[in-house]
């Protein structure tokens, strides 16, 4: 983790709104998935986060990607494109997930040539990929309980377990090929009970896959959703790793391939903002501080990605709580309503706030002509 002196230095340094990339950070997450999870090939859920210098540390340490998109599969693509054409073609597919499961008919045209990796949910995905895509291999998306997730995803995405080995039949029909099954359980998931869940559910329908016929499914996506440590509240990766091997092993032989997509756990803690009070004021006797930095910028996981953000003062004083806001015009850009932060700060006075990696800079916008922080990579 950067000192509060060396983030100091970088806030003098380079000015602020900052956004700072701990490649350090990234390593170490990387390498704590891999010792709790051996079994399990984590695919780095660009989404999260998909500046080409993360996916590059990523790449280095032996990650795969899960993509959602073409200009996502372009950044890991830039990674690899010196290869020679057949190894660059095995390893997209070894290594790549076009995870999406709904996808354009160009995004699916343009991946054909690599016979990509891609999930699907309902029948006119099956058309789709077998009119635009027809070498690419498929695995089922099932929907799944998100139950205490922070962010849920199956009212979007998931085929019912009750449909799962008729679309699987469907698309042998088509003369597809379905490696395996798919499922997430939410982004930022303290429930671990929705994997345990998941996994069994994913278990009975290989086997009701195998009872009518189609044996051949030999890979197990379980996705994301492995929880950030934001605060003390969040049990240690190594506890959930535990019922994870444990059901694993329990349900699927060695031969079946386990994959993960990891986002969040890999980059939530890699990253830190570092902004400037640029103005102060009392509401209604309540101490309010405005920074450079806010909801459309750096903080837009306060409202994308339902997460709270913690500040932090370079400077000691007696605290009180005060609300924070970001630079624009926008009533919405309200970082937070509680924070504790000395109450003597002074404009051009610097805060700072961890763990924030995950999505944040990634959906910055430029409202109101403010452009997203200035991002900094150190230990590269």
């Amino acid at each position: 983790m950067l000192s509060k002196s060396a983030l100091a230095r970088l806030a003098k340094e380079h000015g602020t709104p900052l956004f700072v990339v701990d490649h350090d950070a990234l390593r170490k997450n990387y390498r704590t998935f891999k010792k709790y999870l051996p079994r399990v090939q984590a695919y780095y859920a660009v989404k999260a986060n998909s500046d080409p210098a993360i996916v590059k540390t990523l790449y280095d340490a032996g990650a795969s990607f899960d993509v959602a998109s073409l200009p996502e599969f372009m950044v890991v693509y830039e990674c690899i494109k010196d290869m020679p054409d057949k190894q660059r073609q095995d390893w997209i597919w070894d290594k790549i997930i076009y995870a999406n499961p709904i996808k354009a008919n160009g995004t699916l045209q343009a991946l054909n040539q690599y016979k990509p990796l891609v999930t699907y949910d309902n029948h006119e995905e099956i058309r789709k990929i077998k009119k635009h895509a027809p070498d690419a291999g498929v695995a089922l998306r099932l929907k799944v309980p998100n139950t205490g997730a922070m962010v849920e995803l199956s009212s979007k995405f998931g085929a019912a377990p009750g449909e799962a080995v008729d679309l699987i039949l469907a698309a042998h029909e088509q003369g597809l090929v379905i490696e395996g099954l798919s499922f997430h359980v939410g982004s930022q998931t303290t429930n671990f009970q929705n994997y345990v869940q998941a996994i069994n559910l994913a278990a009975n329908i290989f086997k009701e896959a195998r009872d009518r016929g189609y044996a051949k499914m030999n890979l197990l996506d379980i996705g994301g959703g492995f929880p950030a440590p934001y605060d003390a509240t969040v049990k240690p990766f190594r506890e959930l790793a535990k019922i994870l091997n444990r059901e694993l092993d329990r349900l699927f032989p060695e031969d079946v391939q386990i994959l993960a997509e990891p986002g969040r756990f890999l980059v939530a803690t890699a990253g830190i903002a570092i902004s400037t009070i640029i103005g102060k004021a009392m509401r209604d006797g309540k101490l309010c501080y405005y920074i450079d930095d806010g909801v459309y910028h750096t903080f837009s996981g306060v409202i994308f990605d339902h997460c709270q953000y913690h500040f932090n003062s370079f400077k000691k004083g007696a605290t009180q709580v005060c609300s924070v806001f970001g630079p624009t015009c926008d009533a919405l850009d309200v970082v937070s309503m509680t924070e504790e932060l000395p109450g003597e700060l002074k404009l051009g006075d610097v805060l700072y706030s961890e763990n924030i990696g995950a999505y944040s800079h990634a959906s910055a916008t430029r409202f109101n002509g403010f452009p997203p922080a200035k991002v900094v990579h150190v230990n590269q």
